[in-house]
């Protein structure tokens, strides 16, 4: 199982991610461009001090991304016709996540496998794209005997 973010925005979400990545045991794919810089200084600025601990790839593009992709792509997103639990999990899934400011693209929302949204109250737009990954994640791994530990 792994973690994609498609362009992601805030350095501070990313370093959420790793960190989730890292205790979990699961791959993360970044997608660039990123809204910030990578780099010894930024990592730090934004706490990601678990990014050692996680695999992490980065991808130039899409284009990059898609060609090395294997498993099914999973997308979490407002929109999801599959309520998160609802949705059946498989080990070699791409959690692939939108950046916070625009999702991701019709395209890429047309060629996700599965669309999954996680269930809220009328009148809230989304979660925090880390909190959305955590929630995911834990029922994904749970359904697939993926804890680690």
């Amino acid at each position: 199982m792994r973690l994609a973010l498609y362009q992601p925005d805030i350095a501070g979400n990313v370093g959420t991610i790793l960190r989730l990545a890292a205790c979990m045991g699961v791959g993360v794919d970044l997608i660039e461009p990123m809204g910030f810089a990578w780099d010894a200084r930024a990592l730090r600025r934004a706490g990601m001090d678990y990014a050692a601990g996680a695999e992490v790839a980065r991808h130039a593009d899409w284009a990059a991304f898609e060609a090395g992709a294997t498993g099914r792509l999973v997308l979490l997103t407002t929109t999801g016709a599959v309520p998160l639990f609802e949705a059946a999990f498989r080990a070699d899934d791409v959690l692939l996540l939108g950046s916070e400011g625009a999702g991701v693209p019709p395209n890429i929302h047309a060629r996700a496998d599965l669309r999954v949204r996680v269930p809220m109250r009328a009148g809230f737009r989304s979660l925090n794209v880390a909190v959305a990954a955590a929630m995911v994640l834990g029922e994904a791994l749970r359904q697939t005997d993926g804890w680690v530990g």
